[in-house]
């Protein structure tokens, strides 16, 4: 007997066909696919048609524990990922305290291991001072690298301290790039400005393109494996279109394809985020290089605030906008008006982040590989509504906007996570390995 079947399914393929199948999941992977399974299994689930795609794989999320449990926690955050479908994550180290040491690596670790119904992952955050640290913690998926953005100790912004990071070691290093020495005279010629769309005039474009040129540079001289999260410029795009070393990844997030300054006028701070939101110019490029391959997956840069804090006046108020949970419906609702396709999807969204992150046997929907899966409705559009999110801000900058794509089951190495509204009970993830 299986341990679940999933029964008339439209299983997506990597090519972006589908096949009219059942899937069968036994310890934990996905051991069979066959047009009909007569076995039953101790759970089953007639899909009805709808689309069964592999989980997502977030590989940017900042879920606030320990430190600003108001926000977040391991815990709402991971319920929030499986409802939008998300069975894999990788978590930020800018906590309190931030997680730069194994001490608060291992501490993470067990807090996942008590509360998350997803699998789990971690960065490393450097410091101008751990640099053994960072290359001999374990386990982890990357070094993050903040080179401009207000992280008390975490921010590396002496060229001295990332050379000497970029020079040792071999694992991954994630930048958050922003040329902090540009951002702080900005803030002194835009001082007294107090509207929110200052806040994309003061990081503006040339703020990330001066940071991602730098480590670059710093990626090619060392041949070290870069990513570089959450790109939102044109410039940029047209920068890693030119020159892309094998070795470099790029991210987008949906904020910064779906958003733009016109946002500012109706939304206000709700739509402030660090790097900021652009132009529709930097959107198509964005879309631009995920068509094409500059850019290789997307990430969703959760980073939850609730909404009293999100109101303050600007600059007072805080950067960052939840999104683990809404953003596999906004890009198949992209691809039901065209925009992309389903092969792109599990590309961006599943294999490509499991790729980059050596994260092993995840990402496809194939028989062997992990049962990590999510079942969506493409037929019937629904809205975000605040009320029915799970993330524990309580709001979403899309609050309103129709969706198709909600995911009605999310599954997590064979077993039912997310059912068609609320978690299961003892539903529990896994942390990640890293090859």
């Amino acid at each position: 007997m299986y341990d679940l079947v999933i029964r008339n399914a439209t299983i997506a393929q990597t090519d972006g066909s589908t096949i009219a199948a059942d899937l069968a999941c036994e310890d934990g992977r996905i051991s069979r696919i066959a047009a009909t399974i007569d076995v039953t299994g101790r759970e089953n689930i007639d899909a009805a048609g709808r689309l069964l795609l592999p989980g997502v794989i977030d590989p940017q999320v900042h879920f606030r524990e320990p430190g600003s449990e108001h926000k977040e926690d391991l815990g709402s955050g991971s319920r929030a990922a499986a409802r939008g479908g998300v069975t894999s994550f990788l978590e930020m180290p800018n906590t309190d305290p931030p997680t730069t040491s194994q001490q608060a690596l291992d501490d993470k670790f067990a807090r996942a291991a008590r509360k998350c119904v997803v699998n789990y992952g971690f960065f490393i955050g450097a410091t101008p001072d751990n640099l053994e640290e960072i290359n001999r913690a374990s386990p982890v998926c990357g070094i993050k690298v903040f080179m401009g953005a207000s992280t008390g100790t975490l921010l590396v912004n002496d060229p001295r301290d990332l050379e000497r990071i970029f020079a040792t070691g071999e694992r991954l290093i994630a930048v958050h790039a922003e040329d902090e020495a540009r951002i702080r005279a900005r803030k002194v010629q835009f001082a007294g400005r107090t509207d929110v769309a200052a806040h994309s005039e003061i990081r503006d474009n040339k703020c990330a393109l001066q940071a991602t040129e730098l480590a670059l540079a710093l990626s090619k001289k060392y041949r070290r494996r870069l990513h570089i999260l959450h790109l939102s410029t044109h410039e940029e795009v047209d920068l890693l279109r030119r020159d892309k070393p094998p070795w470099v990844t790029a991210e987008a997030i949906p904020n910064h394809l779906l958003l733009n300054v016109e946002d500012y006028a109706r939304q206000g701070t709700l739509v402030q985020m660090n790097p900021p939101i652009r132009t529709a110019r930097d959107n198509a490029a964005l879309w631009a290089g995920l068509h094409d391959g500059v850019i290789d997956f997307i990430a969703t840069d959760h980073a939850p605030h609730t909404l009293q804090e999100k109101r303050r006046p600007y600059p007072q108020s805080p950067s960052g906008m939840p999104g683990v949970e809404t953003s596999l419906p906004l890009i198949l609702t992209e691809m039901s008006s065209g925009r992309c396709t389903l092969a792109e999807i599990q590309r961006w969204m599943s294999y490509g982040p499991a790729q980059a992150y050596r994260i092993p046997n995840k990402g496809k929907i194939a028989e062997g590989w992990d049962a990590d899966l999510t079942l969506v409705d493409l037929e019937h559009a629904r809205p975000v509504r605040n009320e029915d999110l799970f993330s524990r801000a309580g709001w979403s900058p899309y609050a309103g906007r129709e969706l198709v794509g909600w995911p009605d089951y999310t599954v997590v190495a064979g077993r039912v996570v997310f059912d068609q509204g609320r978690i299961r009970e003892n539903a529990i993830g896994q942390p990640l390995r890293f090859g």
